[in-house]
């Protein structure tokens, strides 16, 4: 798909809810398109969408072995609402093994490079074999989550792994987000009450103080252009 397609696609819906976005693709590219969930807010939003629309619809998480219990407790808590079964991709042990052996248990404190190891080595490397098969992948990206993401669009080539990814949500505010879950009463990590809008590992995870960025809880230690794991990396096909 070139950039000329891309455009296209972005225009087609531009007018378009997160549903019809949803929807559009799902019937375009059937079991060759899977949604990568965090079970965050934004993801438990696009799992509710996604299941009122296909049941069958493919979603699967990342499990790095650093999360919190109550990412465990929402993802039995979405399986059972939904009647759904979210597929769980681990990092490769051996991996992780060496990766510890050598460089410590919580060597991304250290180093920017250490922190990005670990995160292509329990994210990345299972985020590629997720995808290994498909031809598309939905998230839940927002804009107004973090500065890295304010160039994305609802459609982008993702260049990493050579598919098309969608984001329904792109354009989504933080209160769009909470006021749709309360209105369909949807399942969501109760950690989100507690301070934190942003969930990830445990140790690279913390509250956020009024009237900081949604994203400072997130690998607090860095400079904001350098807060992203490698999921999500600028793509060079989208409209500019």
């Amino acid at each position: 798909m070139n950039k000329v397609d891309i455009d296209k696609l972005n225009k087609q819906l531009s007018a378009a809810t997160a549903e019809e976005v949803l929807e559009y693709f799902l019937q375009e590219y059937g079991d060759k398109i899977t949604f990568a969930s965090s079970l965050g807010a934004e993801d438990q939003v696009m799992t509710h969408m996604i299941a009122a629309i296909d049941k069958t619809a493919n979603i699967f998480m990342l499990d790095t072995g650093r999360m919190f219990p109550e990412t465990y407790d929402v993802l039995a808590r979405t399986n059972k609402r939904y009647d759904i079964n979210i597929k769980v991709y681990f990092p490769d042990s051996e991996q992780v093994e060496e990766m510890v052996n050598e460089r410590g248990i919580n060597l991304f404190y250290k180093s920017v490079e250490n922190r990005k190891l670990c995160c292509h080595i329990r994210k990345t490397e299972p985020l590629k074999r997720a995808l290994a098969d498909k031809e598309a992948w939905f998230t839940g990206l927002r804009r107004e989550q973090a500065v890295t993401r304010n160039n994305f669009h609802t459609v982008e080539w993702d260049d990493q792994h050579n598919i098309l990814k969608v984001n329904p949500l792109i354009g989504w505010s933080h209160e769009d987000i909470w006021n749709y879950i309360k209105t369909y009463r949807i399942p969501y990590n109760k950690l989100h009450d507690k301070g934190f809008p942003s969930i990830g590992c445990q140790p690279c995870t913390r509250a956020v103080m009024p009237g900081e960025d949604i994203r400072a809880g997130r690998w607090w230690w860095e400079n904001p252009e350098t807060k992203e794991c490698g999921l999500h990396k600028s793509n060079s096909i989208r409209n500019e």
